[in-house]
């Protein structure tokens, strides 16, 4: 088989997956996660209901098809972080930009889809879930940063005291688009807020694992 076909082949699942995964977020948004059916997903995207269950064994991957990268993301800013600058530093820098980009990944995720996880318990435990692995993928990074074994608990400490800020102005960010407010108003309160719940960990934090 050529490269060519093999990119090929690849590039169709991933246009599969993500086409099972977007008409699954659809009907978990109009009808509710625990009432949508697999086969009823499998008929908006028009595959078979074994092809559903193939590329997501759990229903509750198809709307959170992009865990990996949340789940990684604190980590990764802490191991691209330039020479000279903290791990609260860097973590605190990312954030700023993720409010001025509104990006989902630190919450943005609009009305429909911030009430879909808030109505639905299997998805509310799953986003616990996720922030949970994310806290414990920063802890290794942090220990391998500070050359610790991996159950460091100075590392594991500094880890969930970061994660929490995290997680807290996630829910933040869902509290206000819940309430009606607009992205850019939420954009506005959440720099304030997160500029404060970072500020707590300075005198503790500034200083450790700087690069």
């Amino acid at each position: 088989m050529s490269i060519e076909t093999t990119g090929l082949r690849e590039a169709k699942k991933r246009e599969t997956r993500q086409l099972i995964s977007d008409q699954a977020t659809r009907l978990f948004m109009t009808q509710g996660f625990e009432s949508t059916t697999i086969a009823e997903i499998a008929t908006a995207a028009r595959v078979a209901t074994k092809t559903v269950t193939n590329y997501f064994p759990r229903k509750e991957d198809m709307a959170f098809d992009h865990q990996d990268a949340f789940v990684a993301s604190l980590a990764e800013t802490v191991s691209a972080r330039p020479a000279g600058e903290s791990v609260l530093g860097a973590l605190r820098r990312t954030f700023e930009a993720g409010v001025a980009a509104q990006d989902p990944v630190i919450g943005f995720a609009g009305p429909d889809f911030s009430r879909m996880i808030h109505e639905s318990p299997t998805l509310s435990a799953c986003l616990r879930t996720l922030h949970d692995r994310r806290e414990e993928a920063l802890a290794a990074a942090l220990a391998e940063a500070t050359g610790s074994s991996p159950d460091d608990i100075t590392a594991r400490t500094t880890a969930a005291l970061l994660a929490a800020v995290h997680r807290v102005m996630f829910r933040r960010i869902q509290e206000l688009t819940l309430a009606g407010r607009t992205n850019d108003e939420i954009a506005a309160v959440v720099a304030d807020e997160a500029a404060d719940a970072f500020g707590l960990l300075e005198p503790a934090l500034g200083h450790y694992a700087v690069g």
